[in-house]
């Protein structure tokens, strides 16, 4: 894998959305996503603080922009300009083993409009346009059905059950 902003997906765009980076200003547009308690219902270990789970998220999408470890995109959904989601190919260690994962969330409001299909699968064909590597991974929480079945509706197929951030998750996977 390369270490270059080549991960993220500013100013590209799907069918119904436009890729680009994530702002500061964004922080009160995302605010509601954590305020919803099936938003995080899945993952232990973060703030119970609605404002204080943001500020963490903001804070390690700057860090990782930073770093040039990938990061999350703002989902702009072209009808609107509304922010409808975050999505963005990140380096990540699972299992001591460097891979790069699609990861994805959706505001609550938005969600069951296939956003999260819609912006996982740009991500996967910009990674194989790109050849940023030979597989793509999603890291699920074990109980999280519907980012599972975003992960099958982008190809991805069941890999491994392992520990992550003290977390039971699936591993999905895709070779590109």
């Amino acid at each position: 894998m390369t270490e270059d902003s080549t991960f993220l997906l500013h100013g590209e765009e799907s069918e119904r959305l436009w890729f680009r980076k994530v702002r500061w200003s964004d922080f009160k547009d995302w605010l509601p996503f954590y305020h919803h308690p099936d938003s995080t219902r899945y993952w232990e270990g973060l703030p119970t603080d609605a404002r204080e789970a943001c500020q963490q998220q903001f804070d390690r999408i700057f860090e990782r922009y930073h770093k040039h470890l990938g990061g999350m995109n703002a989902l702009i959904l072209k009808a609107t300009g509304k922010l409808v989601g975050l999505c963005g190919l990140l380096v990540q260690q699972v299992n001591d083993i460097e891979e790069l994962e699609i990861g994805y969330s959706i505001l609550p409001q938005y969600w069951h409009k296939g956003y999260a299909t819609e912006a996982a699968q740009k991500c996967k064909a910009f990674a194989k346009q790109h050849a940023l590597t030979s597989s793509l991974i999603s890291i699920i929480h074990v109980d999280n059905l519907p980012s599972q079945k975003v992960a099958l509706n982008n190809g991805m197929h069941l890999d491994k059950t392992t520990s992550y951030k003290n977390n039971p998750v699936h591993i999905y996977r895709v070779k590109l």
